[in-house]
């Protein structure tokens, strides 16, 4: 007699599997940050973590665990901004919305087309990651502006040499540990024959949709 059926073993090994995952990769992105940086940037372990499980695991998966991750950061170590008044503040949900959206466009590029091809699974990183730079510095630049503060922000020259070249590296390089966890120790298992979309069907999104 079965006390738990095989969609239920499924929602359990994801959830311990990526609980089990990002409290490791977030304690070692704060405790030891120095062991993962490069000219003042640090390899954004959870950002990876989350790209990585939305290409190989699905579309909910990124979105749930990139929810999840934004919510640790934004409780453990929220950015602060200039506001309009010139006062340093702390922000709320940046992290929830940064990673929510990282594991969506993981969870979209190009996944179905190459069929959540493994070494294309380090361009979807790179892609992501530079989205986010992008965007990022934009944002900030344009925030500054209006907050009168402009003079602390990099030139876009120094943004591209100092921030977004060592991020991308450290992201790059982080992804290959993180894409052979994922895909081998990962919440999903695609060590039957199926295909990577049969297998998705059975373990990967709609297992959320039943908790």
């Amino acid at each position: 007699m079965r006390f738990i059926n095989a969609n239920a073993k499924y929602r359990i090994r994801k959830i311990v599997v990526y609980a089990i995952y990002i409290f490791l990769l977030s304690s070692l992105q704060v405790s030891f940050p120095d062991s993962f940086g490069f000219l003042g940037q640090t390899a954004d372990l959870m950002f990876v973590f989350v790209v990585l499980s939305g290409y190989f695991n699905g579309f909910w998966d990124g979105a749930v665990v990139g929810f999840v991750c934004g919510l640790v950061r934004d409780v453990f170590s929220p950015p602060a901004v200039v506001g309009l008044d010139g006062e340093v503040r702390v922000t709320a949900f940046i992290g929830v919305f940064t990673l929510f959206a990282a594991g969506i466009i993981g969870a979209s590029f190009f996944t179905r087309r190459m069929h959540r091809n493994i070494p294309f699974s380090i361009v979807a990183v790179v892609f992501t990651t530079a989205c986010y730079k992008i965007g990022g510095y934009i944002l900030i630049y344009g925030w500054s502006l209006l907050a009168g503060a402009s003079s602390g922000i990099y030139s876009p020259l120094t943004f591209i040499i100092y921030s977004f070249l060592p991020q991308l590296l450290l992201n790059t390089i982080a992804s290959v540990p993180l894409l052979l966890l994922i895909r081998f120790l990962g919440p999903v298992s695609f060590k039957k024959n199926s295909g990577d979309d049969e297998i998705l069907d059975k373990q990967g999104d709609g297992t959320w949709l039943g908790i």
